[in-house]
């Protein structure tokens, strides 16, 4: 069986993508930068992510050391996911995201476009 760092691609652009590229995960993290959030939470701000993919997603990223799971000694068990300190090192480029995001809508408002 083959270690994570085999698996990674060389290339760290590529390595990023491959850890974080999916939609359904900027997602997760760009609500996680905000605050810690349960499960129902996330799912609830998250239009359209199945209860599947959004628990294969955050399973991902705990083990790839993006996110931290926390459960809380209570009944019912309480569980909230936060990003970790990995996690929070990517709001740069959540940050570049966003405001390239912006500059594309502004563009395409000014010249009538539609996506």
């Amino acid at each position: 069986m083959k270690t994570k760092d085999e698996l990674l691609p060389e290339c760290p652009v590529a390595a990023t993508v491959n850890l974080i590229g999916s939609k359904w995960k900027l997602l997760i993290i760009r609500d996680l930068l905000d605050r810690p959030r349960r499960f129902g939470e996330l799912r609830r701000s998250l239009s359209g992510i199945s209860q599947k993919v959004l628990t294969e997603s955050l399973r991902s990223m705990e083990a790839d050391g993006i996110i931290t799971r926390t459960v809380y000694p209570e009944v019912p068990p309480r569980v909230e996911y936060a990003l970790s300190e990995l996690g929070e090192s990517l709001k740069p480029i959540l940050d570049a995201m966003k405001a390239w995001g912006e500059k594309y809508k502004q563009n395409n408002e000014q010249t009538g476009e539609k996506r």
